[in-house]
């Protein structure tokens, strides 16, 4: 009797430890999103939007008011989670804002609920559109009260002809601003003027718009935490620039300066003079000249120059670089001092004829590296923590296979986690060579010209293709050009991991293509959720017209951005 009690009573009292086991464990769990900052930065980017609605509305929309991190690069997210515009104001704790291929009507929609945010002191953004005034974005930008950073991008759609916004005095906190885009120089000069407590300051294309006019100079103020400063530009004159030294860059201690075709930089004792009497502080001075020269200039002299003692002293050594064909003779100056960029381009050759030494060079700090040559199998460059690649030649590759092998000596091919290819000299066979060599790629872009020459039945017979069908890890893809049926029906053969395509089509295979990515008879793109395909605008309706007759989605967003069709689910 007492065997037969205890043979019915063990199984309830299991059942009983297990309730209290997972009633425990639910608690545990509780206590951790309560009391941790496991829910506080929230990255919504590569997610289905099935997974995403699930995400919004168990982990999102109860921890609102605790995240402080929040990435929005995927372009459908902001309308939705900021929907109504007041809902922002739930994110009170709210310290990083990402915002990517925002409209700009949303933009300023938003806007008035960001001044509210009491501790929003990043805002990354970039504009799914040209923006009209430029002048204006700014001048609201620059009222959020606690902006520490600022990053954004856009396009200019047309510039007023008056910068009304940027003739009064406002004063923005804003530490670090990065304009990844064009920026007037005639503006530039009262943009300075509205950031006292500036320290770092990036453009990406300070330009001389011929149509821009500034109602009035405002008077410069002393910029005394500025310490790093970072250009690119093109037809800005040095006495326009020097003027904003002078006025702006006396605290400056690092000067990265690229400019194109305005050989009047190259003024060594100009530069001198500057350091000297204005720029005291700097330390570290990195320069890139790309100019086109008469036949009879010698870059050499150049840098000759610029190796003196004085620039000696300083720890700056320069280099040159060159381009040689029958119509001119180009040059790049290039500092090459123990202060290395995150990025850098390999440029053209270097010119035998003048007889030009390399030094041995283990550039560590390189992360990103642009090919702009084919490469030498003597070449003594060794770029040991380069993670991302982009194959982007002026001169044609004369062998695929060589180019690789001296590509594997010069960079860790296996480190590589992105890779885009901008030459129409490689062919898709070296592409399979190079996804051999890059197990850890996760991002590739590549011409759709490469696969014109390629037989499909042939190559899947390739063994080096075999390994690369089941070992690529690629889930971001893109592709330039029109791709056919048949080259996307290759394409995701290849790729099957693919998470996020981006094309262009052949515009009269859009509904077959459609069909094919969308379609539930195949598992060839069981894990994609994201498309942006280059389509007229007249095509995109086209494409959301489809997808309900044919009900090939059942949950989707669609956009239509910069010329492409952007479609979520």
């Amino acid at each position: 009797m007492k065997v037969q009690l205890a043979e019915e009573t063990c199984p309830y009292s299991l059942y009983l430890k297990i309730q209290k086991g997972f009633y425990n464990l639910n608690k545990r769990f509780q206590n951790l999103a309560i009391n941790s900052n496991v829910l506080t930065k929230i990255n919504i980017s590569t997610i289905s939007i099935s997974n995403f609605e699930d995400y919004y509305r168990t982990i999102l929309l109860p921890n609102r008011n605790r995240i402080n991190f929040l990435d929005l690069s995927n372009p459908f997210a902001a309308d939705i989670i900021f929907s109504p515009p007041d809902h922002i104001l739930n994110f009170v704790h709210l310290e990083t804002l990402i915002i990517d291929n925002v409209e700009s009507i949303s933009f300023y929609k938003f806007f008035d609920y960001f001044m509210k945010l009491p501790n929003l002191h990043s805002l990354i953004i970039s504009f799914g559109e040209g923006i009209l005034k430029i002048d204006y974005l700014f001048a609201q930008i620059f009222r959020l009260s606690k902006l520490k950073y600022c990053k954004i991008k856009y396009e200019i759609q047309y510039c007023e002809e008056l910068f009304y916004s940027f003739t009064e005095y406002i004063s923005s906190p804003i530490e670090y601003l990065i304009i990844n885009a064009p920026f007037p120089f005639k503006a530039f000069h009262n943009l300075l003027c509205y950031l006292p407590k500036l320290q770092h300051l990036s453009i990406g294309f300070l330009h001389l718009f011929g149509d821009i006019h500034i109602k009035y100079q405002l008077s410069p103020i002393q910029l005394k935490c500025l310490r790093h400063v970072s250009i690119y530009f093109s037809t800005v004159y040095f006495n326009e620039f020097e003027k904003i030294i002078k006025e702006f860059f006396h605290h400056v201690q690092i000067l990265h300066l690229t400019t194109y075709y305005t050989g009047t930089y190259l003024d060594t004792q100009r530069w001198q003079k500057l350091i000297v009497y204005h720029m005291p502080y700097l330390r570290v001075f990195d320069i890139n000249c790309q100019d086109f020269l008469d036949y009879d200039i010698s870059c050499h002299d150049v840098v000759t120059e610029f190796n003196s003692s004085f620039w000696i002293k300083n720890k700056c050594f320069f280099v040159n670089q060159y381009e040689w064909n029958d119509q001119s003779f180009g040059g790049v100056i290039d500092s090459s001092g123990l202060y290395r960029r995150k990025k850098y381009k390999f440029h053209w050759k270097i010119d035998e004829l003048l007889g030009l030494h390399h030094q041995q060079e283990n550039l560590n700090s390189i992360e990103h590296i642009h090919m702009k040559t084919d490469i030498k199998s003597n070449c003594r460059r060794y770029f040991s923590n380069v993670n991302r690649l982009t194959i982007e030649t002026t001169f044609k590759i004369s062998d695929g296979d060589s180019f690789i092998t001296n590509l594997n000596h010069i960079v860790s091919l296996k480190q590589l986690t992105k890779l885009v290819i901008r030459t129409f000299d490689l062919t898709f066979e070296h592409i399979i060579k190079l996804l051999l060599l890059t197990p850890n790629l996760y991002t590739l872009e590549f011409c759709e010209s490469s696969m014109w020459t390629i037989d499909l039945n042939v190559i899947k017979q390739n063994i080096p293709f075999q390994y690369t069908l089941t070992e690529n890890k690629i889930e971001n893809l893109v592709v330039r050009g029109k791709c056919s049926l048949n080259q996307i029906q290759f394409i995701v053969y290849i790729f099957s991991k693919l998470k996020d395509l981006k094309i262009g089509i052949q515009e009269t295979e859009i509904r077959s293509i459609i069909r094919y990515l969308l379609s539930k008879s195949h598992n060839k793109t069981q894990y994609l959720f994201y498309l942006c395909i280059s389509l007229s605008q007249k095509n995109w309706l086209e494409v959301d017209d489809l997808i309900k007759l044919d009900n090939l989605l059942n949950n989707y967003s669609i956009k239509y951005i910069r010329d492409n069709l952007h479609l979520w689910w």
